[in-house]
C-alpha cells in the first residue's frame, strides 16, 4: 500500500496572520487571502489529475495544532486514509482524533516521536 503520496501543505503560527499574509503577498507574490494560499498543480505521472498544496498562517493561540506545542504543522496527502490509520494503530502510532470527512477530503491527525502533530489528508479525486 502506498502511504504518503505528496505534500499537502504547511501551516504555521504567527503573531499577526493577516500581516504575514500581506507581507508574503507584497514581497514574495503569494496570492494570499484570509487562510493563506493554495498552489494548484498537475500530477507528473498523470497530468489529467489535479492537486493542490496549501500554505496557511494561524494565530499563536490556535488550538488546531493541539496536542503539539510546536509552531507548525505539516499536511501530507495520502491514498487510503482508513487503511493507513489501521496500519498506524498496529504500529502504536498516536492517533489524535477520529477521521473527519468533508467535501474536499478526509483528515486525521497523528503525532510523530518528537511531538509534532501531522495532518494526513486523503483528498477527494479532483481530476480534470
Amino acid at each position: 500500500m502506498k502511504k504518503v503520496t505528496g505534500f499537502g501543505g504547511v501551516f504555521f503560527k504567527c503573531d499577526d496572520p493577516k500581516g504575514m499574509n500581506e507581507w508574503y503577498a507584497k514581497n514574495l507574490g503569494l496570492a494570499t487571502g484570509e487562510y493563506g494560499t493554495t498552489f494548484e498543480w498537475r500530477d507528473a505521472d498523470d497530468p489529467s489529475k489535479k492537486g493542490s498544496t496549501t500554505w496557511s498562517t494561524f494565530p499563536q493561540d490556535t488550538k488546531y495544532f493541539n496536542p503539539s506545542t510546536k509552531p507548525f504543522m505539516i499536511n501530507y496527502r495520502v491514498e487510503n486514509l482508513v487503511e493507513l490509520v489501521a496500519e498506524l494503530k498496529k504500529e502504536n502510532v498516536t492517533i489524535v482524533d477520529e477521521i473527519a470527512e468533508y467535501d474536499y477530503g478526509k483528515f486525521v491527525h497523528v503525532i510523530d516521536p518528537e511531538g509534532n502533530v501531522i495532518e494526513l489528508w486523503e483528498p477527494i479525486d479532483d481530476a480534470k
